[in-house]
C-alpha cells in the first residue's frame, strides 16, 4: 500500500469523526491529510515531509479559517420568553401543595403551575419568587417579608 492510499484513509476516517462529532474541528485535520496525500505523489518516500506538510497545513487551516466559520455558522442561544420568569414575582392563585401535587401562580398575567422548593405548603394570595422553570411547572418560594420601622 502506498503512503497516498495511506493518507487517504486517514483523511476518511477524519471525515467520517468528523460526521461523528458536534464540533468543527475534526474537518480540518482531514482536509491537512488530503495535502498530505497530495505531497506522498510527488514524494512518495519523504514521511517526515509528509507529516511536517499534515500538521502545518492542519494547523494553519484551523488558526485561519475555523474563526471565520465559528462566526458565521455557529449559532448563538437565545432566551426565550420562559426564561424571562426567573427572579420575577407572582401571587399564589391555588394553595401550593407538595404532597398533593397542587398549585398554582400568576405571573405577567399568566397561570402557571408551581411547586415549592422546600416542598412546604404556601397559600393562597402569598407573593412568591420565581426560581426556575422545570418543565412546565414553576419551582418558587415565598417572599421574605420585611417589617417597615416607623
Amino acid at each position: 500500500m502506498s503512503m497516498w492510499q495511506i493518507w487517504l484513509i486517514i483523511s476518511g476516517l477524519f471525515f467520517i469523526g468528523e460526521i461523528a462529532t458536534v464540533g468543527f474541528l475534526v474537518f480540518w485535520f482531514a482536509i491537512g491529510s488530503l495535502v498530505a496525500m497530495i505531497v506522498s505523489i510527488f514524494a512518495p518516500n519523504a514521511i517526515i515531509l509528509q507529516t511536517s506538510i499534515f500538521l502545518i497545513s492542519s494547523s494553519l487551516l484551523i488558526l485561519f479559517t475555523k474563526p471565520l466559520v465559528d462566526k458565521y455558522v455557529t449559532k448563538k442561544t437565545v432566551p426565550t420568553n420562559v426564561d424571562t420568569l426567573i427572579g420575577k414575582k407572582a401571587v399564589v392563585l391555588i394553595d401550593i401543595n407538595s404532597l398533593e401535587s397542587t398549585g398554582q401562580v400568576k405571573v405577567n398575567g399568566e397561570v402557571w403551575s408551581a411547586k415549592s422548593e422546600t416542598e412546604e405548603t404556601i397559600e393562597k394570595g402569598t407573593e412568591v419568587e420565581i426560581l426556575q422553570v422545570d418543565g412546565v411547572k414553576l419551582l418558587v418560594r415565598p417572599c421574605k417579608v420585611t417589617a417597615q420601622v416607623i
